[in-house]
């Protein structure tokens, strides 16, 4: 697994202040013999009768 970001706590706090839950972290991202890590997978409910909304998130310092 990639060393986390200095700022992913940050996003991850963010994200979990906005309404979102973090379900993987990280988000594991697997094609054939290749893996690829996305530091957050994240989703926020639209209602309870409806599909949630999902969101994968790459921290990368500007």
């Amino acid at each position: 697994m990639p060393r986390l970001d200095i700022i992913h706590d940050a996003v991850k706090n963010a994200l979990i202040r906005d309404g979102w839950t973090i379900t993987d972290d990280p988000y594991v991202i697997q094609y054939r013999s290749t893996t690829l890590y996305a530091d957050l997978g994240a989703e926020r409910p639209i209602a309870a009768e409806r599909s949630g909304r999902r969101l994968v998130v790459e921290v990368k310092p500007g």
